[in-house]
């Protein structure tokens, strides 16, 4: 499968979790297809997403790509609402593990540079993370004291392909360094996993008793498994795939009434809405919205 193929079939996956620049700024260019990658390639900060390849997409959910090349004195900060796993990332002079942000991630990106992340499925960080996972949320572990073979020989790879701009190739390197490890779900990480998925997919759960009942577990079994494998909690989830979605909604050319979309996600009312997403994103949805249409953000997406 192709990568533009397989962004056609997750609406929105290409641009969800980055957030649209502040006014003024340049921002992140999602990219989703070849075209799209031509269409981004002179922007000043550009991602592009790879699917994991089927011998580790049981552990791998996609392969992120971001360049950036801006001006002298130019820094750009650029908001993600990160999905509640943690993400492998290889750099030029550093490579380590990283787990989720609680509230609004920040990347600062200045002068010229790139890295190469696998975003991991949920209950795989704790595979090869020492000590408790709930350790890893907000913080990261270099990858020199991570339980992986070959890690040295692995990032150099990544590296080689990588600083010549083979992106291509630095996602197959990293992908065949990870197959090494021969990584493998227990019942609880798969379980987890599936938690995930509901939270994500299901916009008719709303709370943690909902979800607990979807997943045919009890609330507090799976307060437990949350917290064991992924170091959160289930209102987190849900609230973060609330936040992603509205955020998304928001940044459309054609953004939906705001207390209209409150309802859609559940909320009570627009005001309880707003007063979560500004806690959340640092600004309203109205403020967002306008600053999303005026950076033209999202960019070098496909049609989905």
């Amino acid at each position: 499968m192709q990568p533009s193929d397989y962004w056609r079939t997750r609406a929105g996956a290409a641009v969800k979790g980055v957030l649209a620049p502040r006014s003024g700024e340049p921002g992140l260019a999602p990219i989703a297809s070849d075209a799209a990658a031509q269409h981004a390639a002179n922007e000043p900060v550009r991602l592009a997403r790879f699917p994991a390849p089927a011998p580790v997409a049981h552990v791998v959910r996609h392969f992120w790509v971001p360049r950036w090349r801006l001006p002298t004195g130019v820094v750009v900060e650029q908001g993600v609402l990160e999905y509640p796993s943690a993400n492998l990332v290889v750099e030029p002079d550093a490579a380590a593990l990283y787990g989720p942000s609680i509230g609004r991630g920040v990347s600062r990106l200045e002068g010229e540079g790139w890295a190469v992340g696998a975003l991991l499925q949920p209950g795989v960080a704790g595979l090869i993370a020492p000590g408790e996972i709930r350790a890893l949320v907000g913080g990261s572990v270099p990858v020199e004291a991570l339980r992986l073979h070959g890690a040295a020989a692995g990032v150099a790879r990544v590296r080689e392909s990588a600083g010549a701009g083979r992106d291509d190739e630095a996602v197959a390197a990293f992908a065949d360094w990870l197959g090494l490890q021969r990584l493998a779900l227990d019942d609880d990480s798969a379980l987890a996993a599936r938690v995930v998925e509901l939270a994500e997919t299901d916009r008719s759960i709303l709370r943690a008793s909902e979800l607990a009942e979807a997943a045919g577990l009890g609330l507090r079994a799976l307060e437990r498994l949350v917290r064991s494998r992924l170091g959160l909690t289930p209102k987190w989830l849900i609230g973060r795939y609330r936040m992603q979605e509205a955020a998304h909604r928001l940044a459309a050319s054609d953004p939906p009434p705001i207390a209209e979309l409150a309802a859609e996600l559940g909320f009570s009312d627009q005001a309880h809405f707003t007063r979560e997403f500004r806690t959340v994103i640092g600004e309203t949805p109205r403020r967002y919205a306008a600053a999303a249409r005026a950076a033209g953000f999202p960019r070098g997406t496909a049609p989905t």
